[in-house]
């Protein structure tokens, strides 16, 4: 079997509004140290797009950039097993303590799903009664790894804009 891995701590701002989950960072962005620390990933560039921000390059800017959005990162998954980088090949996932996280910050009023590998973990460790007023909402992955219902940058975007509306920007 392979070596136990771990996600890394969450990305608090001070009041945040949205929470993204993603599930296990991958191999280079675990290497990195980094969320979303693969260059082919979306997620960064569709950041950059629903605030209208030019690219920035410097990981520290970027994680500043995303709080003062009222955006806090995390993942679903806080240990586990992997082969590789793919979500398929996660086994004996240990859930991060989201719950505990979400009472403490009555500020947050969405909690978003990235991909289906977050949401069938967070469904399988998580009752949605747990969060009371909190809408959590599956996305699609911005994973460079192409999935069954992958859809095209322009499509990702259409569909995480629902951040948007929980925002104050």
């Amino acid at each position: 079997m392979s070596e136990k891995i771990y996600s890394f701590g969450p990305v608090l701002p001070e009041r945040p509004k949205v929470l993204i989950l993603g599930s296990m960072p991958g191999g280079m962005s675990l290497k990195k140290q980094q969320y979303y620390g693969n260059p082919r990933n979306h997620f960064w560039p569709i950041m950059f797009e629903l605030f209208h921000q030019e690219t920035l390059e410097d990981y520290e800017a970027k994680l500043a950039f995303i709080k003062k959005q009222g955006i806090a990162l995390w993942d679903t998954i806080g240990s586990c097993y992997r082969e590789g980088s793919l979500d398929t090949n996660i086994v004996n996932e240990e859930p991060n303590a989201i719950a505990e996280l979400v009472s403490k910050y009555p500020s947050l009023g969405l909690i978003v799903c990235n991909g289906g590998k977050s949401y069938q973990t967070f469904k399988k460790h998580f009752s949605k009664e747990l969060f009371g007023k909190v809408d959590v909402r599956k996305l699609p992955s911005t994973s460079p790894i192409p999935g069954r219902y992958t859809k095209t940058f322009a499509g990702k975007v259409e569909e995480w804009k629902v951040i948007l509306d929980h925002l104050d920007n």
